[in-house]
């Protein structure tokens, strides 16, 4: 339950919009020249207007999840191999996408930990501003993002933008960064997902070979090698392999 919160409180500072300049109250010299305490910080945003922001966040959560999340790439490895296996409802897509999701938290832990550092529980402690507990949120997002982006993806969507290429990497805007992330999540995820499938491509070959040679045409040759791959991917624990394969791959780079 705890990551589900970090992953809300994330979801929310990402969505905020820059905060309105805060109206200034007559004061005295002597309160002009106090250094305010965080927890007599003025509230930036009127509460109707953060229930607005959460239930906006929340009606997004799925596209942000998909974009800015690792869930593309698993969910669609795990598709190719049941697709490779030709199990086409085993396992169930309630299965498939409820592993896909624990397997998020999993590879974003790092970052979600980063942001609840950074930027919520200061946020909810009254130590910085809403503002604040943004910009910091997407400076720990834009660290993962741009640790997968490719610098092709890149500098394709600097090119669509019209945006001058920055010196450094983190000066990439996060509306440059997200769909050159997401662009390269589907390439490594139908890279991955080409590679399960040859194994189990040559399994079908073999037994339609064979089947043909020995005449029996009007057989499915399907239907002979599905038992055939799973036994093989029992065989190799091929779970354990998929699995710690796609966690591997999102080992940050340095």
């Amino acid at each position: 339950m705890k990551t589900f919160f970090l992953l809300l409180a994330c979801l929310t500072c990402l969505g905020a919009l820059t905060p309105r300049a805060r109206a200034q109250s007559p004061l005295s010299a002597e309160a002009s020249t106090a250094t305010p305490t965080p927890s007599a910080m003025e509230e930036e945003l009127s509460t109707p207007v953060r229930i607005v922001l959460i239930l906006t966040v929340l009606a997004l959560a799925p596209a942000i999840l998909m974009t800015v999340t690792s869930f593309t790439r698993i969910v669609i490895v795990l598709s190719f191999v049941r697709r490779a296996l030709s199990i086409q409802d085993m396992p169930p897509n309630q299965v498939i996408i409820g592993l896909s999701l624990f397997l998020t938290v999993a590879t974003m832990q790092p970052t979600l930990d980063s942001i609840w550092k950074d930027a919520v529980s200061p946020y909810m402690n009254e130590e910085i501003t809403l503002a604040d507990a943004g910009e910091k949120a997407s400076e720990d997002l834009h660290v993962f993002l741009r640790s997968h982006a490719r610098n092709d993806e890149v500098n394709l969507f600097l090119g669509i933008t019209g945006a001058e290429e920055p010196e450094n990497p983190e000066d990439v805007s996060l509306s440059v960064m997200i769909p050159a992330f997401a662009l390269s999540e589907l390439k490594v995820a139908f890279k991955m997902g080409f590679l399960v499938y040859i194994p189990f491509l040559v399994v079908d070959i073999v037994v339609a070979s064979i089947l043909l040679s020995m005449g029996m045409v009007m057989l499915p040759p399907v239907i002979i090698s599905t038992p055939f791959k799973i036994l093989l991917f029992i065989m190799v624990d091929g779970w354990t392999l998929v699995v710690g394969s796609l966690m591997r791959s999102f080992e940050m780079v340095s």
